[in-house]
């Protein structure tokens, strides 16, 4: 599957590139953000991940099949070694690349996710979008206030709703709605067991003190996969860690790409 991307910046000094794979409901353009902030020094791809943004959908949505993605994206744009970041579920699926992959690449950072299975399904989302009567709507503001009926959160609708695309023939999900719901146990579980294999790269996992995707139990089975692992954790933040603390969030990024550049 040939995955669409942006690329931001151009490869110098050696550095390696940054591919940023976001999370579910996300796309790459989220972390548009983020690749501004480091495309002077290193070249960064945003991707969006099957079934997501601007790539193409797919009856399988799994883990396996989501690395597979990116290893194929590594090989065509001829990425000698990059560094894999990951959010959430993008997170998950950079491991997996790194754990079946280990030869391509030179490190990861995590954003708020560990190896591990979670009891968090985010399927009642999927629910609620789908009930959203989307053809009659001319644009965003008319969506965000039906939503408002069950989600308070203005920045969760907002998330949501960057999926919501208005084009001429009307609007439409960007996103494959039918597809997740049905994916949601391999999404939650991460597909390898501990033990079984191991990426010995450096590995920074950097965490929202108030998130609960990576708790003090999760440290011993990063390490079981990924033995040298850095873990920070970043006050005051929550899942989306990158995107409510950048700063401290980049603070913590630049040490360590720097570390692994020429």
């Amino acid at each position: 599957m040939k995955l669409h991307f942006n690329d931001f910046g151009e490869e110098s000094q050696g550095n390696p590139v940054i591919v940023v794979l976001h999370g579910l409901f996300g796309s790459g353009r989220n972390w548009a953000s983020f690749a501004k902030q480091f495309f002077a020094t290193y070249r960064v791809l945003t991707v969006d991940l099957r079934n997501h943004g601007a790539s193409p959908w797919d009856s399988e949505m799994t883990y396996p099949a989501m690395a597979n993605d990116v290893i194929e994206l590594i090989g065509a744009e001829g990425l000698e070694k990059p560094i894999l970041l990951g959010h959430s579920m993008g997170g998950k699926v950079a491991m997996t690349a790194a754990l079946s992959h280990p030869e391509l690449l030179t490190g990861l950072i995590l954003a708020d996710i560990a190896p591990v299975t979670y009891s968090h399904s985010h399927a009642g989302l999927v629910d609620l979008m789908q009930a959203l009567d989307v053809a009659r709507y001319t644009r965003r503001s008319e969506a965000d206030s039906d939503l408002a009926k069950s989600i308070d959160d203005p920045n969760l609708r907002g998330f949501l709703l960057h999926n919501l695309l208005f084009e001429e023939g009307g609007p439409r999900w960007q996103i494959n709605l039918d597809v997740i719901p049905p994916s949601m146990p391999d999404l939650m579980r991460f597909p390898m067991e501990p033990g079984s294999c191991q990426f010995t790269g450096p590995v920074k996992l950097i965490a929202g003190s108030k998130s609960d995707f990576v708790l003090p139990e999760h440290h011993e089975t990063v390490r079981d996969f990924f033995p040298a692992t850095d873990i920070q954790m970043i006050d005051g933040a929550g899942h989306w860690v990158h995107a409510q603390k950048p700063e401290e969030f980049g603070a913590q990024v630049t040490p360590f790409l720097a570390a692994l550049s020429p």
